[in-house]
C-alpha cells in the first residue's frame, strides 16, 4: 500500500470540501457550515503536512521504490542533501508550497480573530487562499510525489500515479541528486524562495477581498505578509546569486538575466512598490494602486512558476518540457489575470 498517495488524495478532497462548505456557509450565513469549513481546513493542513514529512522520511531513508526518491536521493548523499531533495524537483517543491500556504492561512485566521473573524473580508481571504491550495494539490495528484514503481502484467516495471494499493517494486538504490544541486546553498535557497512565494498568496487574497467588499481593513492583513514575502524573496534572490556565482560563474556579481532568475525579480519589484504605496494608502491615497500591486505581485509569482516549469525558455532552472501540468498552470494564470483585471477595472471606474 502507498499511504503517501492516499494522503495527497485526501488533502485535495478536504481542501475542496473546505472551499465548498465555506462558500455555501458564507452565502447562507450558516454557522455550522462555516465551522465545518474551518475543521476541514485544519484537516487539510494535517494531511498535507503529514504527506510532506512522509516524503522527507522516504528521501532520508532512500526508499527508491518511489520514483521521486529514485530521481533525487541516494545513499551516498549527506543527510542534509537527502532532506533537501524535497525541493529538488517539481512535486516536492509544490508540496512544500501548498503546505506553507495552509500554515500561513491558519496563522492569519488566528492573528486577526478579534478584529476580522466572521467578516466577509476574512471569509473571502480564506476561500481564495484555499482555492489556490486546491490548484497546487490538484497538480500533485496529476504528478504525484509518491508515484511508485510496480510490476506490470507482462513482467516489466512501470510507474503508477493513481493506484495506492499496487504492490511496489523494490528498487535497491537511488540515482541521486543532480550534481549541480549538490551544494550547501541547496539547503537554504529554494525553501527561502518558496516561502516568499507562498506568502504572496495572503496579500493577493486580501486584495481581492477588498475589491469585492470595499473593506479597507484588508491592508492590515496584506501589509505584514507582503513584508514577509519581500524579506524571504530578497533573501532567496541573494542566496541564489551566491550559489550561481560559485557554481556557474555568472560574470562575478552582475545579474545574468537568466529567464527564471529574472522572473523572480519582477514580483520583488512590485512588492517593493506596494510597501511604498501602502504608506500613503493609510492616508486615503492609492485606493486603486495598492490592491493592484498586491494582485500583480502574486500573478507574477505564478508567471515565474510557469516560466520554470514550462520549459518554454532555456534556463538552468527549468525542469521539463511543456506538459499537461504546465498547461494547467497556464490556465490558472489566465484565470487569475482575467478575473483580477475585471475586478480592478470595476474599482477603477468606481473611483472615477
Amino acid at each position: 500500500m502507498n499511504p503517501g498517495m492516499i494522503l495527497i488524495w485526501l488533502s485535495l478532497v478536504t481542501a475542496i470540501g473546505a472551499v465548498l462548505s465555506g462558500y455555501i456557509g458564507h452565502r447562507k450565513s450558516n454557522i455550522s457550515l462555516g465551522t465545518l469549513s474551518r475543521k476541514l481546513e485544519i484537516a487539510c493542513l494535517v494531511l498535507a503536512g503529514s504527506s510532506m514529512l512522509l516524503l522527507m522520511y522516504h528521501l532520508y531513508t532512500v526508499n527508491a521504490s518511489y520514483s521521486y526518491v529514485f530521481e533525487h536521493s541516494s545513499a551516498d548523499l549527506e543527510w542534509y542533501y537527502r532532506l533537501s531533495a524535497l525541493w529538488a524537483g517539481q512535486e516536492g517543491s509544490m508540496l512544500l508550497w501548498a503546505v506553507s500556504i495552509m500554515g500561513m492561512l491558519v496563522i492569519v485566521e488566528r492573528t486577526h480573530t478579534a478584529t476580522l473573524s466572521g467578516t466577509a473580508l476574512m471569509q473571502i481571504t480564506r476561500l481564495i487562499s484555499l482555492s489556490i491550495v486546491c490548484v497546487f494539490l490538484g497538480l500533485l495528484v496529476l504528478k504525484n510525489p509518491f508515484s511508485a514503481y510496480h510490476v506490470l502484467s507482462d513482467g516489466s516495471v512501470g510507474i503508477t500515479n493513481w493506484d495506492p494499493f499496487v504492490q511496489m517494486y523494490d528498487v535497491p538504490y537511488g540515482q541521486g541528486m543532480n550534481p549541480l544541486l549538490r551544494n550547501p546553498w541547496m539547503a537554504v535557497h529554494p525553501p527561502t524562495l518558496f516561502l516568499g512565494y507562498a506568502a504572496f498568496t495572503i496579500p493577493f487574497a486580501a486584495a481581492i477581498g477588498n475589491l469585492l467588499t470595499h473593506d479597507k481593513r484588508w491592508e492590515a492583513i496584506a501589509t505584514n505578509w507582503m513584508r514577509i514575502s519581500w524579506l524571504f524573496l530578497t533573501l532567496g534572490i541573494g542566496l541564489g546569486g551566491f550559489w550561481a556565482y560559485e557554481v556557474l560563474g555568472w560574470g562575478a556579481w552582475f545579474w545574468s538575466w537568466d529567464p527564471v532568475e529574472t522572473s523572480s525579480l519582477i514580483p520583488w519589484i512590485t512588492a517593493t512598490a506596494y510597501l511604498h504605496a501602502q504608506l500613503r494608502y493609510r492616508h486615503g491615497e492609492y485606493g486603486f494602486v495598492a490592491p493592484l500591486l498586491a494582485v500583480a505581485s502574486f500573478i507574477l509569482v505564478v508567471f515565474a512558476t510557469f516560466v520554470t516549469r514550462s520549459g518554454m525558455w532555456a534556463s538552468v532552472h527549468s525542469w521539463q518540457d511543456f506538459t499537461a501540468e504546465s498547461a494547467i498552470i497556464a490556465v490558472f494564470l489566465s484565470v487569475l489575470i482575467l478575473s483580477s483585471t475585471f475586478l480592478l477595472a470595476r474599482r477603477y471606474f468606481e473611483e472615477d
